[in-house]
């Protein structure tokens, strides 16, 4: 039993936002995937929410669109909600950045650029996972979980 002073559906919603930028990011998890196979049991049980996120066409520019305008912009939500959804929405947009620069700089199949481009992956992948985790426990608890690069850019959307 938790005895935050935040309704249960805030807390619900906040932790629920999160799962934009944990489905965009499991992308960045392959080469662990590759290497650990075993790493990926522990994602079995979202499997069939991921297969249908990644069923709907546009799943995630529309999931996007719903976070920042549905909540992040609307005033009816609390500060809570929103800044969780406005930190959840600015993670989603910083995993963008690697894809533009694997595009730009091609890092190829072999040497190091591709070792690089490896190591970054699973750099990125092992942060998301971790910053996942850490914003679902801190909103389902009530608290308001700072992310780091993350948060400043949040709260000044706000």
């Amino acid at each position: 039993m938790s005895y935050s002073s935040t309704p249960a559906t805030d807390r619900l919603i906040s932790a629920v936002a999160y799962m934009l930028p944990f489905f965009n990011s499991l992308q960045y998890g392959r080469f662990l995937f590759l290497k650990y196979p075993a790493l990926g049991v522990l994602f079995d049980p979202i499997l069939p929410l991921l297969s249908l996120y990644k069923s709907v066409p546009y799943a995630s520019f529309v999931a996007f669109f719903a976070l920042y305008l549905g909540i992040v912009r609307n005033p009816s939500f609390s500060h809570y909600v929103r800044f969780n959804s406005m930190q959840a929405v600015t993670l989603d947009v910083l995993l963008v950045i690697p894809l533009l620069l694997q595009r730009i700089l091609s890092p190829g199949r072999a040497g190091l650029g591709f070792r690089l481009m490896v190591w970054g992956h699973n750099a990125i992948f092992v942060f998301s996972v971790l910053c996942f985790l850490y914003s679902v426990a801190s909103s389902i608890l009530g608290r308001t979980p700072y992310l780091p690069f993350v948060a400043d850019a949040a709260g000044r959307q706000l």
